[in-house]
């Protein structure tokens, strides 16, 4: 792993640790697979027939579904979920997710597009459509997305949720081949929201890849003074990466694993 892939996805890590943007939402509890999780299933769509479930037995369907790898059925419930339920944003999600996964890309954005028409600044839709948006080559179109987003939400003063678009819009501008930008975004970041050691994490994280060592030192270590604890992990990993050991302390180790976005072909 290069250090510019591995460096981003430890930035990745501290946005899915800080957000929750793991998406998938269910995809995360499969199961082992068997003749038990067979039979379940096979119970329970024997009561949907005769129109006898509830909620929670559809829930409990879907699951199996997943647990089993059958994404084309799961992806059809879903989406009757969803439709019965437009106020659950997350079914929409997961329909995107699992179109997404059966290689339905297109129909994967019609999904996020329903759902962040509803909710424009929902983080993790964001997040799944300028992945999707990426790969299919209209990294442009991502890009205005989150700036458009972010700008809403800096406005007429910051909120809380602009620090996660900020994040995602600083990542993909990276990966798109235009670092001055995203740090010019993390810097408004670090303005807007003086006591959060993530954009200065993020920060250090980005001059470091361009070889601006000494600043990158000195935005880390910036960044451990804020929130002692928070993400000490993380902190502990770049201090690693770089040989700053002075800079480390004792931390659990994070098992997150972020999407990343692909690189566009001019990217450097």
């Amino acid at each position: 792993m290069s250090t510019r892939s591995g460096l981003w996805l430890l930035f990745g890590a501290l946005l899915l640790g800080s957000l929750g943007v793991a998406g998938g939402l269910w995809l995360g509890r499969s199961q082992p697979s068997g003749n038990r999780l067979e039979t379940q299933l096979r119970s329970l769509q024997d009561q949907v027939a005769t129109g006898q479930t509830s909620p929670a037995q559809q829930q409990q369907q879907l699951e199996l579904l997943l647990a089993l790898g059958r994404r084309a059925e799961a992806s059809a419930l879903v989406q009757q979920l969803a439709d019965r339920a437009p106020e659950r944003w997350e079914l929409r999600l997961l329909l995107a997710e699992l179109r997404r996964d059966l290689g339905d890309r297109s129909g994967a954005i019609a999904a996020l597009r329903r759902l962040l028409t509803q909710q424009p600044d929902q983080i993790e839709a964001l997040q799944l459509m300028a992945l999707l948006l990426q790969e299919q080559g209209q990294g442009a179109a991502a890009r205005q997305q989150l700036q458009s987003s972010l700008e809403r939400l800096s406005k007429p003063k910051p909120r809380a949720e602009a620090i996660g678009v900020g994040l995602l819009l600083a990542h993909l501008l990276d990966r798109q081949g235009s670092p001055g930008q995203a740090e010019a975004v993390l810097i408004q970041l670090t303005t807007a929201f003086p006591g959060d050691q993530r954009p200065l994490l993020a920060k250090a994280l980005l001059l470091q890849q361009r070889g601006q060592l000494a600043k990158a030192q000195a935005a880390l270590a910036q960044a451990r003074t804020l929130q002692p604890g928070q993400n000490r992990d993380l902190l502990d990993r770049v201090a690693s990466a770089w040989g700053l050991d002075a800079l480390k302390g004792p931390s659990p180790r994070s098992t997150a694993r972020p999407r990343t976005f692909p690189t566009e072909p001019n990217s450097p």
